[in-house]
């Protein structure tokens, strides 16, 4: 059963950092482009980091220099470290697998910035 488990959200205060976690299971994210999007209330769902099959990462402009993605095969998991987090940060943020034939999304995590 292919499925993608966010974990990590949570309330933090502006300036703060946290890091999310995306658990896969049924396929092999190392196969696959693994990206991380969000959604403001309100908002359309927008990218934030992705890291491609073959390890290169792409940031959003918003994202960069405070966001890191990476990946542990191992653990088959997709990790988004945010620092230096802003109260515009606020949204869900979802997992999203992009593989040959298919795309799985994760259920989201909720991250709220806000002193």
């Amino acid at each position: 059963q292919v499925q993608l488990v966010e974990s990590g959200g949570g309330l933090v205060q502006p300036g703060g950092s946290l890091r999310l976690s995306c658990a896969a299971s049924g396929f092999t994210i190392s196969n696959c482009a693994m990206t991380w999007y969000r959604q403001a209330p309100g908002k359309e769902r927008e990218l934030v980091a992705g890291i491609n099959s073959d390890g290169s990462t792409n940031y959003a402009d918003s994202t960069k220099g405070r966001f890191t993605i990476s990946r542990d095969k191992r653990k088959n998991t997709v990790y988004l470290q945010m620092n230096s987090l802003k109260t515009e940060d606020t949204a869900v943020y979802y997992c999203n697998a992009r593989c040959v034939h298919e795309a799985y999304w994760g259920q989201g995590t909720q991250v709220t910035v806000s002193s």
